[in-house]
Order: structure tokens, then sequence, then C-alpha cells
């Protein structure tokens, strides 16, 4: 349960809304109203960042996404301080168009706070992953 106080609102949605999001609410291990608050927190940030979506990592927090890669936005920002905010050098280094590296540093200036511990995550995991496989290794003899 998050430590984030809410706030009752009351909103009117079509039953045709109310219909498709019971239906997600069933498949999934989120209750309604948690739902609800994840989608439409995802859907104003994707109105104000439209080349920014949000997937699963492997821990099953949803994470920013750069559209149409693989990339979530703390590694973007990653390799763009790696190559000195250069943007069209880290485009190039990425394989991508440098309007993406443009939207995930927008994304970054608005959710920096939530982008930074989305990258101390990654390196903990990669650091776990990393001590797994030297266990395995010395295992092996």
């Amino acid at each position: 349960m998050s430590d984030v106080k809410t706030v009752q609102r009351s909103f009117r949605i079509s039953p045709r809304t109310l219909r498709l999001l019971d239906a997600a609410a069933a498949e999934g291990s989120e209750s309604r109203n948690a739902l609800v608050d994840r989608l439409l927190g995802e859907a104003v940030r994707t109105e104000r960042h439209p080349l920014i979506r949000f997937h699963a990592g492997a821990t099953g927090r949803r994470r920013p996404l750069v559209v149409g890669t693989r990339l979530y936005v703390h590694q973007v920002i990653a390799t763009l301080r790696g190559h000195d905010g250069a943007i069209d050098a880290a485009a190039g280094y990425l394989d991508i168009d440098p309007r993406l590296v443009r939207a995930a540093l927008a994304y970054y200036a608005d959710h920096a706070d939530e982008i930074d511990a989305d990258a101390a995550e990654a390196e903990h995991v990669a650091a776990d992953e990393r001590a797994r496989w030297e266990r395995q290794r010395r295992a092996l003899g």
C-alpha cells in the first residue's frame, strides 16, 4: 500500500468506460480505485509527453518508456549524461531520432525524482544479478 495520501473526487464516466474498467480490474491484480489512479495518472502524463508510454519492468513497477524503442527514460538520460548533454551524440549512440532524446529529457525535467529512483532501482537490480552470476560461477569451480 502506498504511503501517498489520496483525495476523494467524484467523476461521471460512461457505462462503456465503467464496463471496460471493471473488466480490466477483474483481469488484473489492482483494485478498481488503484487502476483508475494509475491509468489517469499515466494518461495525464502521456497527454503532456506524447512520446512517452508506460511499461511494467522486471520488478513489475511501471516505468516511462520512449515510444518506438525499448528504452526507459532513465537509460536515455544516463546516455545523454555520458555524452555531456549532447543530444545528437546520445541519439546517434542509441540509434534513435534526436526528438526522442529531447522527449526523454522533457519528461525527465518534469519528473526527475521518479526517473532518478528508476535509475537507482535498475542499478540495484543489475548489482544483484551480477552477484548471483558470480556466485554461480564460483559454484562451478
